[in-house]
């Protein structure tokens, strides 16, 4: 079974990567911690966490996306609704709700989900973010719960991985063909 360490990044769109940084690294307080770009793109990422990233390309072409509420449905073309930036406890929500009201910005009032404790905002590309906080006794991977009152078939299945659906790899690629094809990352191994 292949093991996941979290989201190494998501991958977001920008026209303006030095609001983007002023508004994750200055007021969100992520560190910017690699940035790639040539003449008609950059592709910056800030640290959320020990694994995990949000990363931006600034293209110049690119438009701010219509601002659009969380969790509300939407019709037509759509895949993405809102990012959710876990915090550690509830003082870190009222600490960055806070924050927002002092900037200026605006910011949810503080939801009881029942497993989380959320505060919802948009960053300057109006892109929808959550901010959460666990509630204390409440553990949703130690203990999955499906409350859909109509939940589909697959769901009904159980919450661990079925077998039987894809077919599996009969061969594992042998050492001598596994080949890294070189990114535009590969310059930020290099020691200087």
């Amino acid at each position: 079974m292949i093991k996941y360490s979290g989201i190494n990044h998501l991958a977001m769109a920008t026209r303006d990567m030095d609001g983007t940084i002023r508004f994750w690294r200055d007021f969100l307080g992520m560190r910017l911690v690699a940035g790639l770009g040539g003449s008609k793109y950059r592709h910056y990422f800030f640290e959320i966490s020990e694994h995990d990233m949000i990363a931006f390309f600034e293209w110049p072409d690119v438009e701010k996306i219509p601002e659009k509420d969380h969790g509300v449905p939407f019709k037509g073309p759509f895949a993405f609704d809102h990012v959710s930036l876990g915090v550690a406890c509830d003082d870190d929500l009222w600490r960055l709700k806070d924050r927002f009201e002092a900037a200026g910005i605006w910011i949810s009032e503080v939801i009881d989900h029942g497993f989380i404790h959320s505060i919802y905002a948009f960053d300057p590309n109006n892109i929808p973010i959550e901010f959460s906080a666990p509630v204390a006794g409440v553990d949703l991977k130690k203990h999955p719960k499906m409350k859909d009152r109509n939940p589909s078939s697959a769901a009904l299945e159980g919450a661990e991985p079925q077998s039987g659906y894809w077919l599996e790899a009969k061969e594992t690629t042998p050492l001598k063909q596994r080949y890294l094809y070189p990114g535009e990352g590969v310059i930020l191994a290099e020691k200087k």
